[in-house]
């Protein structure tokens, strides 16, 4: 058995749980589940290197990975 971990907003979780529900899949609910530490770690690099200036654009990205295939 796999375990998926999802992070709707609430339109999609209200659909989700429809879904669910309609094919019969037994699911957990847990409101309460703070993000682990890494992951706020990383959000927290992340925005540090934005406030630094080192990002490119979604754009700049794909131009880049065209080239280099």
């Amino acid at each position: 058995m796999a375990i998926y971990v999802a992070y709707p907003n609430d339109d999609q979780e209200k659909r989700l749980e429809a879904f669910l529900e309609k094919m019969n899949i037994d699911f957990v609910k847990d409101d309460n589940q703070p993000l682990p530490q890494h992951v706020l770690d990383g959000i927290a690099r992340g925005q540090a290197d934005i406030e630094a200036g080192r990002f490119i654009t979604y754009d700049e990205f794909k131009k880049r990975m065209k080239s280099a295939k």
